[in-house]
């Protein structure tokens, strides 16, 4: 998989699929919390796109939440395109982003019905913090923080 940082506007196919797919997920009308293209901007923001074969299949963004705080926003990875590490590749350089930007956190925000995205945060040094943020309130929200 390749990855290039585009500004959100270019990959919204991506982020209203992952977003359709947490209605569908969560039986709700609202999808994805709400996302704003600035969030994304350089030089601390970044929204990053992977492809394959040509084709764009998964996004994922970091957003500066908080001095010193990064969150990880609408990770996704289209279906067809699971199980091949695409997701870890993503996180992984999402995380990357977020060292090179100085900062000290990573959060981000999931939901009991998303083990694998769980298991991916997990084994990856993420571990549970106190729900924050759109979901904070919502009893299926897991947060989690990675401490760079």
């Amino acid at each position: 998989m390749q990855l290039r940082a585009v500004p959100f506007e270019d990959a919204w196919h991506l982020a209203d699929a992952m977003s359709e797919e947490m209605k569908a997920l969560y039986e709700d009308d609202e999808g994805a919390s709400p996302a704003d293209p600035s969030d994304f901007l350089p030089p601390l923001g970044i929204f990053l796109v992977g492809s394959a074969g040509g084709t764009d299949m998964a996004c994922g963004g970091l957003k500066p939440l908080a001095d010193g705080i990064g969150e990880v926003k609408r990770m996704y990875v289209d279906p067809a395109h699971r199980g091949r590490g695409h997701s870890r590749t993503l996180l992984k350089a999402l995380v990357a982003h977020a060292r090179q930007m100085g900062m000290r956190e990573v959060w981000l925000e999931t939901g009991t019905r998303q083990g694998p995205a769980v298991a991916l945060y997990a084994s990856e040094g993420f571990t549970p913090i106190p729900a924050y943020g759109y979901w904070k309130d919502h009893p299926e929200t897991l947060c989690f923080a990675l401490v760079l």
